[in-house]
């Protein structure tokens, strides 16, 4: 009877064995934080990344002549032709009609005049012309052009991108207490006047060395974004914030936050993008010394060239 009794506590024991929680390995969490750092500098140079972007240009409607010559209403820069076309504002968006013998392409097609799609429709419309090329976004019902040149000097100097050191002890669980219902958010952005209307499930709560802090996250696909500050950002990160996302938690709440995921937003880079900054609510009152750190060298001023 003892015998057995044994072998069902020795059972017991096996059993509660296989279900205790792994030991977090630190050596595999930093190299899992270092791969993510050459995907993200990887994706950084990419045609489609922030680097080559060269020019942000908001218009009201109206007829905009363009080009590089210095008589145009919006003067880009870039190898292209003196005058390459018109852009035509109206509530519906922007058409461009192009220069007769200037070579403007839509997907390697020659075009002539096109309504160009904005980012916020289902197929957005990518324009080119010899290495520049323009989209249009959409933001609060006004519209901008956004140019890039796929000869970007910048691009070709640019790197490495800073960091801290990682800190295994950065990376917490956390626990999202959703709202009632989800609600959107109304944040400021980069750009005067401009806002960032996010949907947000609820906020996130988490700590760090013992104390409690909680910051509204936003839905982003099948994951949680956050725009968030801290006291970093007076002298080593971004000033406006960094962006960070994190796994959509089940119904349990729980997720893991890692601020060594913490990254900068395209305007460290340079100035035609429409980022999100921090809202007073997701400014934390310590210093998050993980994650990506801010270097003005690695930013691009166009009146300057550098």
């Amino acid at each position: 009877m003892k015998k057995s009794l044994m072998i069902v506590l020795f059972s017991v024991m096996l059993a509660s064995c296989g279900q205790a929680e792994p030991a977090f390995d630190s050596a595999a969490h930093e190299q899992e934080v270092m791969e993510w750092r050459a995907g993200r500098l990887a994706a950084l140079l990419k045609p489609t990344g922030y680097l080559n972007q060269t020019g942000l240009f908001w218009l009201d409607e109206g007829t905009y002549s363009f080009g590089t010559d210095a008589e145009n209403d919006i003067v880009i820069p870039g190898d292209a032709a003196g005058v390459i076309g018109v852009f035509d504002v109206s509530p519906e968006g922007i058409r461009m009609t192009a220069e007769p013998g200037v070579d403007v392409r839509n997907e390697d097609s020659p075009v002539e005049t096109i309504l160009i799609a904005d980012d916020t429709t289902d197929q957005p419309v990518q324009i080119t012309h010899r290495s520049v090329a323009w989209t249009v976004v959409k933001r609060d019902e006004r519209f901008a052009v956004r140019v890039r040149d796929f000869e970007h000097p910048f691009v070709d100097t640019f790197g490495p991108l800073p960091y801290f050191d990682v800190d295994s002890s950065l990376r917490v669980p956390a626990v999202l207490r959703r709202y009632d219902e989800p609600r959107i958010a109304n944040v400021g952005t980069v750009i005067e006047g401009l806002g960032y209307h996010p949907m947000s499930p609820g906020t996130v709560h988490f700590e760090i060395d013992g104390q409690g802090y909680e910051l509204e996250a936003y839905t982003s696909g099948d994951r949680l974004f956050f725009v968030f500050g801290d006291q970093t950002n007076r002298d080593d990160t971004y000033g406006a914030g960094r962006f960070l996302y994190a796994e959509q938690p089940g119904e349990d709440g729980k997720t893991i936050m890692d601020f060594n995921r913490a990254y900068s937003p395209p305007c460290a880079f340079n100035d035609f993008s429409t980022c999100p900054v921090a809202s007073p609510r997701n400014r934390l009152p310590i210093r998050i010394e993980a994650g990506e750190k801010y270097d003005p060298a690695l930013h691009y001023a166009a009146e300057t060239g550098h």
